[in-house]
Order: C-alpha cells, then structure tokens, then sequence
C-alpha cells in the first residue's frame, strides 16, 4: 500500500505517502502511550511478529517502560554542553570533546591539519572507551565508569597518551580488543521554541527497514534492535571479540550509537543543538558538528555542509569524505593513519539549529540527503 499504492512500485522521483501510520501517531498523538503499548495497536503489531515466527508477546508491549536515566555534561570553549549516558554514546563524545578542549588553537587557520589529527586521537580513545559500556541496570560499576570517563585525571592521562607525531596501534586504544559494531538505520530531529526549550531526538529501528516486517494494519516497521547486542563466542568480521558488557539479556537495552547533543551558554541559554543518524558515524558527526559551531563559529547550514572524517577504530581506518582538504588528508598519511575516501551519502546525516545573538534561529537539514531542510517559524 505504501510502497506500491497502484499495485506497482513506486520509482525514484515517485512520492510516497504513509497514511496509515500517520493515522496511528495521531491515535497516538491523542490518547498517549498506552495507545500503542496496548489494546487494537499492540495487538497488532503482536499477530504480525509472532506470524513471522517471533516470540513477542502483549505482556512484553504492556510491560516496557522509559528509564529515565542521568545525563553526560561538560564544560568546552565556554560553553556547557549536555548530551547522553550509556547505553547511548553521548559520554563518548563528552569524552573526546573534554580531551580536545586541553588543546589552545584549536581548528584556528594556521593549524588545522594537526587540530584534525588531534582530533582523530582523541576520537580513536573514545571509541576505546566505548567497548566496555553496557547498560548500568545490568552492568556492575558502570555508572562509576562513565564518572571517570569524565574526570579530568582520565582526560590528562589521555592528552598525554597522544602523539602529535603519529598514530598508534589499535592494541593502545583498545587493550581488550573489544569490536566496536556497526549500527545503520536511524533518524534525527532538533527543535526548539521561543522560550529556549530544545531537543534534540533520535529514533531507530537500527537496520535499514528494521526487520523488514511491517504491520500491515498500521504501516509500524517493527526493529531489529537485538542485532546492536554483542553475541558471545562470536568475534566480528575484523577478529574482535564481543563485549561482556553489552551480551544480551532479559530486559537489558543494547549498547547505542544515539549521541543527541545541546550547547549552552553558561547562563543557561541556548546556543546551538545537533545530532546525527548514521549508526556508528552518530557520534563522530556530532562531534565534528559541534566544532564548527563553537571552535569555528560557523552558521548551521556552513557546519552541516563540512566534510567529515569517521574512525571508529575498529576496523583501523580513518574514512574522509571525497571533499575533504587533500593537504588534510595527506597530513594524516604521513602521520601513519590509515585512508579510506567514500562518498558523502556514505557518512552521516546530521540536522543542527543554532540560537543567534538576538533571538533568531539559524537552523538547517542535512546537504548529504535529499529533502531535508530546516526551518524557523
């Protein structure tokens, strides 16, 4: 019906229109969760999963929950910024931002070969740091870990574990050799009011299409999320053994790639909100997002449009955008990095709002995807 509303299936240039499951987020939009979570909608989505051979059942709909659940927050450049805990990865990126805030010039015009350098180091530590998160519900002393993940004798200890010199092996920022997973298939939105309320939201069904089972009743896409866990016994496709900290179990939720971000001023007005889609590229775009707007001070649409990098140290290649600077590029060559070049559409699709000095919103959509756009009413 969506995919094929005259029985034929629509093509590029064609429109699609998902009624149905706009028909369900209104039913949602008006009576609340416990619309979807039970009664005509769960069960639903229930019949069509258990005749695919799943074993979700209503209770398991009716007995889910939201954690609520302590944020991740540092000071960079001046301003605060606040973003995520485990078993999202916003820590990760607080973590490799409080690295790069101990360094002076950074990203200035004279110097940012060794600022994208730097911040490829800081990034591959960060991702070292990531293989051991799991969800503190399950994990013993993780939320002790992600403190200290924080604490400024762990950003020294890193700051002087980096050579401005050259890269190291994977084995210095992953000891444990741990596999960092490849998480596709996301959305993000940002948003933000008069008032200074913002936003930043990301959702998933993790894989393209989820699972690849949709409701016929609603058009709902049901996810694959369970693929985000590691599995035991099984190393990845690069020799890495699983995390113990994220094997799946009853009730645990799967380590996340979900980096939502929101800058402030110190007074508590906002300055500049961004996130990303792109599975494991979510935190490294943010990242980068985030630089353009407080080390650069460039406008959303100029931040978004930057070329970006993606190391996620597993497997050991640093990944550039085609119009990244060559002399850039060439600079981490030499400093023993490992280059892949890819297209743009491969990498990340970020949105970023960006509050200016008297009020107005400077907001923009990803160049990377078609029809996304940003807008200020």
């Amino acid at each position: 019906m969506d995919f094929a509303p005259n029985g034929t299936r629509l093509g590029l240039g064609d429109t699609m229109t998902r009624k149905r499951y706009a028909d369900i987020l209104e039913v949602i939009a008006e009576r609340g969760p416990n619309a979807f979570y039970t009664g005509p909608i769960a069960e639903t989505m229930i019949n069509a999963v258990q005749e695919a051979n799943g074993i979700m059942t209503l209770d398991d709909l009716k007995n889910y929950s939201v954690i609520i659940r302590n944020i991740s927050q540092i000071d960079y450049r001046g301003f605060r910024i606040t973003s995520t805990t485990s078993p999202s990865s916003g820590i990760v990126a607080m973590n490799v931002l409080k690295v790069l805030g101990t360094y002076d010039d950074f990203f200035t015009p004279g110097n940012v070969n060794l600022s994208t350098y730097r911040m490829g180091e800081a990034i591959r530590f960060g991702y070292g740091e990531r293989t051991k998160l799991g969800d503190p519900l399950f994990v013993e002393g993780m939320d002790k870990y992600q403190d200290d993940m924080l604490k400024q004798s762990t950003i020294n200890e890193i700051r002087g574990k980096i050579s401005d010199f050259c890269t190291q092996n994977v084995s210095a920022y992953d000891p444990d050799g741990i596999e960092s997973l490849e998480t596709p298939g996301t959305s993000h939105i940002a948003t933000a009011d008069h008032s200074g309320m913002a936003i930043s939201i990301i959702t998933t069904i993790n894989l393209l299409f989820g699972s690849q089972l949709m409701v016929p009743e609603t058009g709902i896409i049901m996810n694959n999320e369970m693929n985000d866990f590691s599995i035991p016994g099984s190393s990845n496709a690069f020799g890495y053994i699983p995390s113990p900290a994220n094997y799946v179990r009853p009730g645990k939720r799967p380590l996340s790639s979900s980096t939502p971000a929101i800058v402030t001023h110190p007074n508590g007005t906002l300055f500049f909100i961004t996130g990303s889609a792109g599975g494991s590229r979510i935190i490294t775009a943010t990242i980068q997002n985030i630089i353009h707007a407080v080390d650069e001070g460039l406008s959303a649409a100029e931040a978004l449009a930057r070329p970006r990098l993606h190391d996620q140290l597993v497997p050991n290649q640093v990944y550039f955008e085609y119009s990244y600077d060559n002399k850039t590029v060439d600079f981490m060559k030499t400093h023993g990095h490992n280059v892949t070049w890819i297209a743009p559409g491969r990498s990340s699709t970020a949105q970023a709002i960006r509050m200016l000095p008297n009020g107005t919103f400077d907001s923009a959509g990803e160049p990377r995807q078609l029809n996304s756009g940003g807008f200020a009413v």
